[in-house]
């Protein structure tokens, strides 16, 4: 009787382990978006660090972790949706970075 004495791995936990990545930074990126509308920038920018921590995890356990195709299509997915939060955050942050820049230049804020 031929038995394989150890079983054979199971990737699915590698794809839900990676997955689950993506998904903290989805969140962190709707958590952004939704204190970007509120215009509390100090905690964008808090949220910010988070996502470059999570995003530092990824990328170590992306290298010994391959996406599976259903797992690579569930990631471009959760990217999309973290690219319309990143655009929305930008395009909220532009009357603030503007007054920013003014400030920092040295010019004073007209009011018409």
């Amino acid at each position: 009787m031929d038995r394989d004495p150890l079983p054979h791995p199971d990737h699915r936990g590698v794809n839900t382990e990676l997955l689950s990545y993506y998904d903290a930074i989805e969140q962190a990126s709707c958590d952004m978006l939704a204190a970007a509308k509120a215009g509390d920038w100090d905690a964008v920018v808090k949220l910010e660090g988070a996502c470059v921590l999570l995003i530092s995890q990824l990328k170590h356990a992306a290298r010994t972790l391959p996406l599976d195709q259903d797992s690579a299509r569930a990631k471009a997915r959760i990217m999309q949706r973290i690219l319309v939060n990143d655009a929305e955050i930008r395009h909220l942050a532009e009357p603030w970075l503007q007054d920013l820049d003014d400030m920092l230049g040295g010019r004073r804020k007209t009011v018409h």
